[in-house]
Protein backbone atom coordinates (compact mmCIF):
# COMPACT_ATOMS: atom_id res chain seq x y z
CA UNK A 1 0.00 0.00 0.00
CA UNK A 2 0.94 3.54 -0.43
CA UNK A 3 1.01 5.11 3.19
CA UNK A 4 1.47 8.72 4.06
CA UNK A 5 2.21 9.17 8.15
CA UNK A 6 1.87 13.19 9.15
CA UNK A 7 4.51 13.17 11.71
CA UNK A 8 6.16 10.23 11.73
CA UNK A 9 8.81 11.37 13.71
CA UNK A 10 7.69 10.84 17.16
CA UNK A 11 7.56 8.50 19.88
CA UNK A 12 4.75 6.41 18.38
CA UNK A 13 5.35 7.32 15.12
CA UNK A 14 9.01 6.09 14.45
CA UNK A 15 7.40 2.51 15.28
CA UNK A 16 5.09 2.76 12.66
CA UNK A 17 7.50 3.87 9.92
CA UNK A 18 9.49 0.87 10.60
CA UNK A 19 6.83 -1.77 10.80
CA UNK A 20 5.22 -0.23 7.17
CA UNK A 21 9.02 -0.62 6.30
CA UNK A 22 8.95 -4.20 6.92
CA UNK A 23 6.16 -4.67 5.40
CA UNK A 24 7.24 -2.96 2.75
CA UNK A 25 4.65 -0.39 2.22
CA UNK A 26 6.01 2.41 0.14
CA UNK A 27 5.70 5.11 3.41
CA UNK A 28 5.53 8.62 2.15
CA UNK A 29 6.13 10.89 5.55
CA UNK A 30 4.91 15.03 5.87
CA UNK A 31 6.70 17.04 8.93
CA UNK A 32 8.60 20.11 9.38
CA UNK A 33 12.09 17.82 8.98
CA UNK A 34 13.32 19.64 11.98
CA UNK A 35 13.98 16.14 13.66
CA UNK A 36 16.54 13.55 12.39
CA UNK A 37 15.39 10.11 11.33
CA UNK A 38 16.61 7.10 11.78
CA UNK A 39 16.19 5.53 8.99
CA UNK A 40 15.07 6.61 5.50
CA UNK A 41 16.57 4.03 2.78
CA UNK A 42 12.65 3.55 0.98
CA UNK A 43 11.14 6.92 2.30
CA UNK A 44 9.93 9.26 0.46
CA UNK A 45 10.27 13.14 2.33
CA UNK A 46 7.36 15.70 1.89
CA UNK A 47 8.45 18.78 4.18
CA UNK A 48 6.01 21.33 5.00
CA UNK A 49 3.74 22.86 8.24
CA UNK A 50 0.36 21.15 8.37
CA UNK A 51 -0.33 24.68 10.55
CA UNK A 52 -0.35 26.37 7.11
CA UNK A 53 -3.58 25.11 6.32
CA UNK A 54 -4.43 25.90 2.33
CA UNK A 55 -1.06 24.70 1.57
CA UNK A 56 -1.14 21.81 2.93
CA UNK A 57 -4.22 21.23 1.67
CA UNK A 58 -3.46 21.90 -1.68
CA UNK A 59 -0.48 19.50 -1.66
CA UNK A 60 -1.91 16.56 0.23
CA UNK A 61 -5.15 16.55 -3.14
CA UNK A 62 -2.52 16.66 -5.41
CA UNK A 63 -1.49 12.95 -3.89
CA UNK A 64 -2.66 9.91 -4.13
CA UNK A 65 -2.64 7.46 -1.04
CA UNK A 66 -4.05 3.92 0.01
CA UNK A 67 -4.31 5.32 3.66
CA UNK A 68 -3.06 8.10 5.83
CA UNK A 69 -2.46 7.86 9.13
CA UNK A 70 -2.32 11.48 10.73
CA UNK A 71 -0.18 11.59 14.32
CA UNK A 72 -0.20 14.50 14.65
CA UNK A 73 -4.09 15.82 14.79
CA UNK A 74 -4.38 17.53 17.99
CA UNK A 75 -7.87 19.69 17.61
CA UNK A 76 -10.60 20.17 15.27
CA UNK A 77 -8.93 22.42 13.23
CA UNK A 78 -6.29 20.07 12.52
CA UNK A 79 -9.17 17.67 11.70
CA UNK A 80 -11.10 19.49 9.74
CA UNK A 81 -7.79 20.26 7.66
CA UNK A 82 -7.04 16.47 7.46
CA UNK A 83 -10.84 15.89 5.96
CA UNK A 84 -10.41 18.54 3.69
CA UNK A 85 -7.19 17.06 2.71
CA UNK A 86 -8.41 14.21 1.97
CA UNK A 87 -11.51 13.38 2.31
CA UNK A 88 -12.42 13.17 -1.44
CA UNK A 89 -9.15 10.93 -2.19
CA UNK A 90 -10.61 7.39 -1.20
CA UNK A 91 -7.76 6.82 1.06
CA UNK A 92 -8.13 5.48 4.67
CA UNK A 93 -7.97 8.13 7.26
CA UNK A 94 -6.60 6.66 10.68
CA UNK A 95 -6.67 9.25 12.85
CA UNK A 96 -4.47 8.98 16.25
CA UNK A 97 -6.58 10.04 19.22
CA UNK A 98 -6.59 9.47 22.99
CA UNK A 99 -7.90 7.56 25.89
CA UNK A 100 -7.55 10.92 27.07
CA UNK A 101 -11.17 11.69 25.52
CA UNK A 102 -12.98 9.31 27.88
CA UNK A 103 -14.76 11.18 30.40
CA UNK A 104 -14.26 10.54 34.03
CA UNK A 105 -14.64 8.51 36.31
CA UNK A 106 -15.10 5.73 33.66
CA UNK A 107 -18.45 3.86 33.58
CA UNK A 108 -16.61 0.27 33.03
CA UNK A 109 -13.63 -1.21 33.98
CA UNK A 110 -11.82 -2.78 32.19
CA UNK A 111 -13.18 0.30 30.07
CA UNK A 112 -14.92 -0.70 26.91
CA UNK A 113 -15.62 1.57 23.92
CA UNK A 114 -19.20 1.30 23.90
CA UNK A 115 -19.68 2.21 27.30
CA UNK A 116 -17.97 5.39 27.35
CA UNK A 117 -18.70 8.86 26.64
CA UNK A 118 -16.14 11.84 25.99
CA UNK A 119 -14.47 14.45 27.57
CA UNK A 120 -16.33 17.78 27.53
CA UNK A 121 -14.11 20.10 30.39
CA UNK A 122 -12.27 22.40 29.21
CA UNK A 123 -10.43 22.89 32.12
CA UNK A 124 -7.87 20.15 30.81
CA UNK A 125 -7.45 21.17 27.18
CA UNK A 126 -5.74 18.40 26.03
CA UNK A 127 -8.03 15.81 26.62
CA UNK A 128 -11.33 17.95 25.94
CA UNK A 129 -9.42 19.23 22.43
CA UNK A 130 -8.69 15.49 21.65
CA UNK A 131 -12.52 14.59 22.48
CA UNK A 132 -13.83 17.67 20.04
CA UNK A 133 -11.50 16.09 17.64
CA UNK A 134 -13.57 13.08 17.61
CA UNK A 135 -16.71 14.65 18.13
CA UNK A 136 -16.17 16.59 14.34
CA UNK A 137 -15.10 13.71 13.15
CA UNK A 138 -17.91 12.04 14.22
CA UNK A 139 -19.86 13.94 12.44
CA UNK A 140 -18.28 13.98 9.67
CA UNK A 141 -18.15 10.06 9.20
CA UNK A 142 -22.20 9.91 9.60
CA UNK A 143 -22.45 12.88 7.04
CA UNK A 144 -20.33 11.45 4.35
CA UNK A 145 -19.62 8.29 5.27
CA UNK A 146 -16.06 8.49 5.38
CA UNK A 147 -13.10 5.70 5.31
CA UNK A 148 -11.87 6.73 8.76
CA UNK A 149 -11.34 5.30 11.85
CA UNK A 150 -9.49 6.06 14.81
CA UNK A 151 -7.00 5.01 17.78
CA UNK A 152 -6.85 5.74 21.36
CA UNK A 153 -3.43 4.98 22.80
CA UNK A 154 -3.12 5.15 26.36
CA UNK A 155 0.29 5.99 28.21
CA UNK A 156 2.71 4.49 25.72
CA UNK A 157 6.77 4.65 26.45
CA UNK A 158 9.13 3.73 23.88
CA UNK A 159 12.68 5.21 22.50
CA UNK A 160 12.72 9.00 22.08
CA UNK A 161 10.00 9.58 25.37
CA UNK A 162 9.83 12.76 27.32
CA UNK A 163 7.05 11.22 29.23
CA UNK A 164 8.46 8.80 31.68
CA UNK A 165 7.46 8.83 35.73
CA UNK A 166 5.21 11.71 37.87
CA UNK A 167 7.95 14.14 36.90
CA UNK A 168 8.02 12.92 33.08
CA UNK A 169 11.99 13.52 33.87
CA UNK A 170 13.49 10.19 31.86
CA UNK A 171 16.58 9.62 33.30
CA UNK A 172 16.40 11.78 35.99
CA UNK A 173 14.35 8.91 37.27
CA UNK A 174 17.83 6.75 37.17
CA UNK A 175 19.86 9.51 38.56
CA UNK A 176 17.37 10.06 41.71
CA UNK A 177 17.17 5.90 42.15
CA UNK A 178 21.39 5.72 42.21
CA UNK A 179 22.00 8.26 44.76
CA UNK A 180 19.06 7.44 46.75
CA UNK A 181 17.24 10.24 46.25
CA UNK A 182 13.29 9.51 46.78
CA UNK A 183 10.77 9.87 43.82
CA UNK A 184 7.13 11.41 44.15
CA UNK A 185 4.07 9.78 43.23
CA UNK A 186 0.99 10.65 42.87
CA UNK A 187 -1.65 9.31 45.67
CA UNK A 188 -0.81 5.80 47.31
CA UNK A 189 0.41 4.71 44.12
CA UNK A 190 -2.24 1.74 44.27
CA UNK A 191 -4.01 3.42 41.17
CA UNK A 192 -4.16 0.40 38.50
CA UNK A 193 -2.36 0.79 34.89
CA UNK A 194 -1.47 -0.65 32.31
CA UNK A 195 1.74 0.49 30.92
CA UNK A 196 2.25 0.25 27.09
CA UNK A 197 5.12 0.41 24.71
CA UNK A 198 5.27 1.65 21.57
CA UNK A 199 6.13 -1.35 18.85
CA UNK A 200 2.96 -3.50 20.70
CA UNK A 201 0.69 -0.18 19.82
CA UNK A 202 2.57 0.35 16.13
CA UNK A 203 0.83 -3.40 14.99
CA UNK A 204 -2.58 -2.22 15.61
CA UNK A 205 -2.22 1.42 13.47
CA UNK A 206 -0.65 -0.78 10.62
CA UNK A 207 -2.88 -3.91 11.04
CA UNK A 208 -5.83 -1.61 10.18
CA UNK A 209 -5.29 -0.31 7.18
CA UNK A 210 -7.35 -0.64 4.31
CA UNK A 211 -9.68 -2.93 6.23
CA UNK A 212 -13.42 -1.77 5.68
CA UNK A 213 -14.97 -3.28 8.90
CA UNK A 214 -12.72 -0.55 10.65
CA UNK A 215 -14.04 2.70 8.97
CA UNK A 216 -16.53 4.32 11.09
CA UNK A 217 -14.69 3.01 14.43
CA UNK A 218 -12.47 3.99 17.17
CA UNK A 219 -10.48 1.56 18.92
CA UNK A 220 -8.44 1.92 22.28
CA UNK A 221 -5.07 -0.33 21.85
CA UNK A 222 -3.67 -0.43 25.14
CA UNK A 223 -1.43 -3.57 27.55
CA UNK A 224 -3.75 -5.66 29.33
CA UNK A 225 -0.94 -6.24 31.79
CA UNK A 226 -2.79 -5.21 35.32
CA UNK A 227 0.56 -3.06 37.53
CA UNK A 228 0.14 -0.27 39.79
CA UNK A 229 1.46 3.16 39.72
CA UNK A 230 4.10 2.44 42.35
CA UNK A 231 4.77 -0.57 40.32
CA UNK A 232 6.31 1.65 37.49
CA UNK A 233 9.05 2.84 39.94
CA UNK A 234 9.74 -0.66 41.61
CA UNK A 235 10.40 -2.01 38.05
CA UNK A 236 13.11 1.03 37.60
CA UNK A 237 14.92 -0.62 41.22
CA UNK A 238 14.64 -4.09 39.63
CA UNK A 239 16.50 -2.93 36.40
CA UNK A 240 18.82 -1.05 38.44
CA UNK A 241 19.24 -3.65 41.11
CA UNK A 242 18.93 -0.40 43.95
CA UNK A 243 16.36 0.00 46.62
CA UNK A 244 13.45 2.72 45.79
CA UNK A 245 12.23 5.34 48.11
CA UNK A 246 9.00 6.53 47.11
CA UNK A 247 7.24 9.44 48.68
CA UNK A 248 3.43 10.35 48.29
CA UNK A 249 1.23 13.26 47.50
CA UNK A 250 -2.17 14.07 46.49
CA UNK A 251 -2.70 14.65 42.88
CA UNK A 252 -4.80 17.41 43.60
CA UNK A 253 -1.98 19.28 45.39
CA UNK A 254 0.62 18.40 42.60
CA UNK A 255 -1.98 19.94 39.85
CA UNK A 256 -2.50 23.33 41.87
CA UNK A 257 1.61 23.19 42.48
CA UNK A 258 2.12 23.37 38.47
CA UNK A 259 -1.29 22.80 36.25
CA UNK A 260 1.07 22.51 33.35
CA UNK A 261 3.28 19.60 34.38
CA UNK A 262 0.15 17.83 36.81
CA UNK A 263 -2.86 18.31 35.15
CA UNK A 264 -2.66 14.98 33.70
CA UNK A 265 -2.47 13.12 36.99
CA UNK A 266 -5.77 14.72 38.44
CA UNK A 267 -7.66 14.58 35.28
CA UNK A 268 -6.93 11.04 33.82
CA UNK A 269 -4.73 9.07 36.07
CA UNK A 270 -5.87 8.85 39.15
CA UNK A 271 -8.95 6.70 37.75
CA UNK A 272 -7.95 3.14 36.67
CA UNK A 273 -6.13 2.75 33.27
CA UNK A 274 -7.34 -0.81 32.80
CA UNK A 275 -8.52 -0.94 29.07
CA UNK A 276 -10.68 -4.14 27.33
CA UNK A 277 -8.57 -4.68 23.97
CA UNK A 278 -11.59 -7.23 22.46
CA UNK A 279 -13.27 -4.76 19.87
CA UNK A 280 -9.93 -4.24 18.25
CA UNK A 281 -9.04 -7.89 18.69
CA UNK A 282 -12.67 -7.62 16.43
CA UNK A 283 -10.41 -7.05 13.64
CA UNK A 284 -6.85 -8.12 14.77
CA UNK A 285 -7.86 -11.55 16.13
CA UNK A 286 -3.87 -12.06 17.14
CA UNK A 287 -3.46 -9.06 18.31
CA UNK A 288 -1.50 -9.65 21.64
CA UNK A 289 0.36 -6.66 23.44
CA UNK A 290 3.58 -8.53 23.86
CA UNK A 291 6.18 -6.44 26.03
CA UNK A 292 5.48 -6.82 29.69
CA UNK A 293 6.65 -3.79 32.36
CA UNK A 294 9.58 -5.35 33.17
CA UNK A 295 11.24 -5.82 29.79
CA UNK A 296 9.89 -2.56 28.49
CA UNK A 297 11.53 -0.35 31.65
CA UNK A 298 14.63 -2.15 30.98
CA UNK A 299 14.75 -1.39 26.84
CA UNK A 300 13.65 2.53 28.61
CA UNK A 301 16.53 2.38 31.12
CA UNK A 302 18.94 1.17 28.13
CA UNK A 303 18.20 3.94 25.83
CA UNK A 304 18.19 6.73 28.73
CA UNK A 305 21.67 5.83 29.15
CA UNK A 306 22.74 5.84 25.63
CA UNK A 307 20.87 8.70 24.08
CA UNK A 308 19.06 10.59 27.27
CA UNK A 309 21.35 10.60 29.83
CA UNK A 310 20.76 13.84 31.11
CA UNK A 311 18.95 15.26 33.77
CA UNK A 312 16.34 17.88 33.63
CA UNK A 313 17.77 20.47 36.53
CA UNK A 314 14.73 22.21 37.15
CA UNK A 315 12.44 19.13 37.67
CA UNK A 316 15.04 17.69 40.09
CA UNK A 317 15.05 20.32 41.95
CA UNK A 318 10.95 20.43 42.04
CA UNK A 319 11.18 16.93 43.00
CA UNK A 320 13.53 18.09 45.84
CA UNK A 321 11.31 20.77 47.16
CA UNK A 322 8.10 18.48 46.83
CA UNK A 323 10.09 16.04 48.79
CA UNK A 324 11.32 18.50 51.60
CA UNK A 325 7.06 19.49 51.82
CA UNK A 326 6.46 15.94 51.85
CA UNK A 327 8.96 15.39 54.93
CA UNK A 328 7.88 18.88 56.74
CA UNK A 329 3.98 17.85 56.59
CA UNK A 330 4.99 14.56 58.43
CA UNK A 331 6.24 16.46 61.00
CA UNK A 332 3.66 19.05 61.14
CA UNK A 333 1.13 15.70 61.60
CA UNK A 334 2.87 13.90 64.34
CA UNK A 335 2.88 17.00 65.96
CA UNK A 336 -0.89 17.53 65.95
CA UNK A 337 -1.68 14.00 67.77
CA UNK A 338 1.03 14.80 70.67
Amino acid sequence: MKVLVLGGTGVISREIVKLLIAEQHEVTLYNRGSRDLQFTDGIRLMSGNRLARNKFESAMQNERFDAVIDMICFNEADARSTVAAFADSGAHIVICSSVAVYKRPYKSVPTVESAEELFDDPTFPYAFDKAEVERYLNRVIAERKLPLSMIRPSLTFGPGAANMGVLRQNYGIIDRIRKGKPLVMFGDGSTVFSFTFTADLAKAFVGILGDEKTFGEAYHVCSEERSRWEDLYLAFGRVLESEVEIVHIPSELLAAANPDLFSHLYFEKTYPGLFDNSKIRGVLPDFRCEIDLNEGVRMMVEWFEKEANQVDQEKDALEDRLVELHAGWKTQMKELVK
